[in-house]
């Protein structure tokens, strides 16, 4: 084909790109903050699942973020050179290449001392997930089985659909779809939408390792912090859609007097962390007002939670409606 028939080509297929539904951050940010009631569960859920993956892959939460920045360098190579691969394409390879491999890289990226990276890389080594060669770095297949979204997209796709219908009833987005769709376009899409996916994700956890000292720690308040939203009740018929008051709420001491804690046996249950592990993480963030033990040895979430994690919270929700912004545009053109 000429030239310029590839460019009558490309303008036709402009043409018809349907751009009605296309949306913006801000729409996404106020519609996340306005129906929290509605979606935060589900949100919560979808994170809690995410980070209970982390760990049961390595059992050990910064192993699998090396693992994970790694890929996420190979993501961002192929964003730079303009390809894009599928989720088969991306899996297919019998190993990934990373050149130029700095630990002083990963731990401005992971906010990790230095001592701490160069001790989980030779772990990795150890396993024989990584190879080092020179200033390359390779990650064996084997790998792609700790780290491989196999039920993470699943679990995406049916909050992005949550997302979609809300804004399908407030006549911004006119398109309907299932999460069976959403999957079709993440996978079709794989190597552009998981680079959004990491750049949002990798800045949170790093956000709250900074806030809880470490990511286990963070592990298990999450699992409290889960299992109270969870479980609690309002006490009017009426939904409480908006964020502020339904953390105000969540975490006011009439509430707090009557919410339904969660044992540190539960936690391990729930989580694979070690009991006596809990216990001491517990204390840690007991010492830090994050969470009250009450008299059945059941632990919650403290009020100071409201002055303590929420501005961080609020910070988060923009770099996640901007991956639900340009997920939803993909789909809107698909």
């Amino acid at each position: 084909m000429s030239n310029l028939g590839f460019k009558y080509q490309n303008t036709m297929e402009a043409r018809n790109l349907d751009f009605s539904n296309k949306v913006d951050d801000q729409t996404i940010y106020d519609l996340l903050f306005d129906n929290y009631e509605l979606l935060g569960k589900d949100w919560i859920a979808h994170q809690w699942i995410w980070i209970n993956g982390v760990y049961k892959a390595f059992e050990d939460h910064v192993k699998f973020f090396i693992v994970v920045s790694l890929v996420e360098k190979t993501l961002n190579f192929y964003h730079q050179v303009n390809i894009t691969k599928t989720y088969d394409e991306f899996y297919s390879s019998k190993y990934l290449t990373i050149d130029k491999f700095s630990i002083t890289e990963i731990c401005e990226k992971l906010n990790l001392p230095k001592e701490t990276i160069r001790r989980k890389v030779l772990e990795l080594e150890k396993l024989g997930v990584i190879l080092r060669k020179d200033k390359r770095i390779i990650i064996d297949r084997s790998a792609f089985t700790f780290v491989k979204p196999i039920h993470q997209i699943p679990l995406t796709s049916k909050y992005i659909v949550r997302i979609s219908e809300l804004l399908f009833d407030k006549k911004i987005y006119s398109k309907k779809f299932d999460s069976k769709f959403v999957e079709k376009i993440l996978k079709k899409n794989f190597s552009l939408c998981w680079r959004w996916f990491y750049r949002m994700q990798l800045p949170v956890i790093m956000g709250y390792q900074k806030i809880f000292k470490d990511l286990c720690t963070f592990h298990i308040w999450g699992t409290i912090s889960m299992n109270q939203v969870l479980n609690y009740k309002i006490n009017s018929n009426e939904l409480i859609k908006d964020y502020n008051k339904f953390n105000s709420n969540l975490l006011s001491i009439e509430n707090l007097n009557n919410a339904s804690g969660v044992s540190a046996m539960s936690i391990s249950d729930m989580t694979s962390i070690p009991r006596a592990t809990v216990i001491r993480k517990c204390k840690f963030l007991i010492k830090n007002d994050y969470v009250v033990i009450n008299n059945k040895k059941q632990f919650y979430l403290s009020s100071k939670n409201h002055h303590k994690i929420i501005p961080f919270q609020k910070e988060f929700f923009k770099k996640k409606a901007r991956f639900l912004t340009r997920v939803l545009n993909l789909i809107a053109i698909s």
